[in-house]
């Protein structure tokens, strides 16, 4: 009988089934064994036998069964058994919050170890880890403000375009804290999860604007019920602004030659956090996040839940409750024959030493889908890989994965119509309620399989099949803005319908032939998960998107003409 070890939390504790109770069964008959024979000093053993109580010697081999098998019970629970599924919530509270970060030039000086921005970014990061049930939105501002994220609870979008903000990112020169404070109003007003709206602006606060715009909008953001606070970041001495240059570093320069220092300017962030009634953190201040929760501590938060992925489900207890009745029936049965209570404290004892132990145990163990189905799509078998997913559907493992599995072998396996259809609705469904992971992958594939029928739908036909893969992909980039493949479908998504439909290709496309420059990308299986994880760096591929995409962008003038 082979034992799937994907079911075991702690494999490696599944001898204890065994040297367990081998190692009583000794115990026992040692223990006996010299009983018998310090007894046999005292006299012949058949007179000493009617003088001791019956349970000192006593020889019965069905003790023996009852504590061995009590001890490979107990053996198997502490190796922690596990299956069915189950999803944790966990219930949270927080306001609805948008940080707003500067990410101009100036905010590259370095009179902030290691500059400006990696410091707002360190605060922030302090920030979210002080408050994790906020709903948290980002926008990133120069001469205009951008949003990078809608206000959500998903903490890896908000680190992975934390971690890869740069003035590169902004696509226009300068500081505009009026528009930043406007656009983040609108954000947070379209907000109706109930709790009570704050907005964080985190700047240098050196603005080229009339103070008057500023004003005005921190006034409407207080009509709007919303909290401002203004959080300053450098010194008044200022610094120099080092930039990169192809490999090297220079300082920042204006129009007449002159090397820009840019310097700390409270007045503007000060001004519009008491035009709106709110608070003003300066950049002398320490544990800038710890004041920024205080500040927002007033608001009113609200109560959310959370559901984190499915998890196999611990069963430890189907088998230390039989070890436990066992040894409380050896406890029964040695004291009922030798009225000896000490011997009866031992056994309870010992029955609740293993139940600390056992019930001590935490942790999951994510389940594994038939290893021949995975086998057959790694070795581009995609019909009997298909087959074999939509059998364990129909064994009744309909989680997330499994769908997504099915459906992702159901694209790669058909190309006709109404195959790539059904496949696009079981990848919509398994992304309803699956984890990030596996969300962005499901879309992804839906998306694709969307974007197939359009490429082989001919007029009108198509409209409404890329018209959803436009939708999908957009998601998708929510997720993972750095997703080469995405963007590269999303684009040809969009080529086409703008070149008015499916534009021929004949029906069907195949599989097998040779990739060609219009040809979209998909996404392999969750059992290649972790072979992909070893390929590349998010940050890097970030990089080199926002490179190009500034090279083929040429910057706005900035209001005022200062570029920082």
């Amino acid at each position: 009988m082979r034992v799937d070890l994907s079911l075991i939390e702690l494999p490696w504790l599944l001898p204890l089934a065994v040297l367990l109770p081998i190692v009583l069964v000794f115990l026992l008959h040692r223990s006996r064994r010299h009983r018998v024979e310090r007894l046999s000093r005292l006299g012949a053993l058949d007179v000493v036998k009617r003088l001791v109580p019956a349970t000192t010697l006593d020889g019965s081999g069905w003790r023996a069964v009852r504590l061995a098998l009590a001890a490979a019970l107990a053996g198997l629970a502490i190796a922690g058994p596990r299956w069915g599924f189950e999803r944790t919530t966990v219930t949270t509270s927080g306001v609805d919050l948008v940080i707003a970060v500067d990410a101009s030039l100036s905010m590259l000086a370095t009179d902030e170890k290691p500059s400006r921005l990696e410091r707002v970014k360190q605060e922030i990061r302090r920030l979210r880890a002080i408050s994790p049930g906020d709903r948290v939105g980002l926008l990133a501002f120069a001469g205009r403000s951008y949003v990078l994220t809608p206000i959500t609870v998903d903490a890896g979008a908000l680190d992975l375009f934390l971690d890869n903000l740069d003035p590169s990112v902004v696509g226009q020169a300068g500081t505009s804290l009026a528009g930043t404070i406007t656009q983040g109003t609108s954000l947070l007003s379209i907000a109706k999860s109930g709790a009570d709206r704050a907005l964080v602006v985190l700047s240098d606060g050196e603005g080229f604007e009339p103070r008057e715009e500023l004003i005005a909008a921190a006034q409407q953001a207080a009509a709007q019920r919303i909290s401002l606070v203004t959080v300053g970041f450098g010194t008044t001495q200022g610094s120099t602004i080092p930039i990169r240059v192809g490999h090297t570093t220079v300082e920042k320069r204006d129009d007449q030659g002159q090397v820009v220092v840019t310097r700390y300017s409270p007045a503007l962030l000060q001004a519009a956090a008491e035009a709106a009634g709110g608070t003003f953190i300066p950049a002398e201040a320490t544990d800038k996040a710890a004041r920024i929760k205080g500040a927002l501590s007033r608001l009113r938060t609200r109560a959310r839940a959370t559901q984190t992925g499915e998890n196999l489900t611990p069963r430890y207890q189907w088998f230390l409750l039989p070890a436990i009745l066992l040894l409380w029936l050896d406890t029964v049965l040695g004291g009922r024959r030798g009225r000896q209570r000490r011997r009866a404290a031992a056994a309870q004892t010992a029955m609740a030493a293993m139940l600390v132990a056992v019930l001590g145990l935490t942790g999951c163990q994510p389940s594994h889908a038939a290893s021949d189905a995975f086998a057959a799509y790694q070795a581009k078998d995609y019909a009997r890989a298909a087959s074999g997913f939509r059998a364990v559907v129909t064994a009744g493992d309909r989680s997330p994965g499994a769908m997504y599995n099915l459906g992702t072998a159901l694209l790669a396996a058909d190309s006709s119509a109404d195959s790539v259809a059904v496949a696009a609705d079981i990848l919509e469904k398994a992304a309803e309620k699956a984890d990030a992971e596996t969300q962005y992958r499901a879309r992804f594939n839906a998306g694709l399989a969307h974007l197939t029928l359009g490429l082989a739908a001919k007029g009108d036909s198509a409209d409404a099949p890329l018209k959803q893969a436009l939708a999908l992909y957009k998601l998708v980039l929510l997720q993972r803005p750095a997703d080469a493949d995405a963007k590269w479908n999303y684009e040809l998504a969009l080529r086409k319908q703008k070149s008015g439909g499916g534009g021929g290709g004949g029906g069907q496309s195949n599989s097998s032939q040779a990739p060609s420059q219009d040809q979209p990308k998909p996404q392999p299986t969750l059992a290649q998960r972790q072979a992909e994880q070893l390929l590349g760096s998010a940050e890097r591929e970030e990089r080199e998107v926002q490179s190009k995409r500034q090279k083929s962008n040429r910057p706005e003038p900035p209001p005022g003409g200062k570029d920082w």
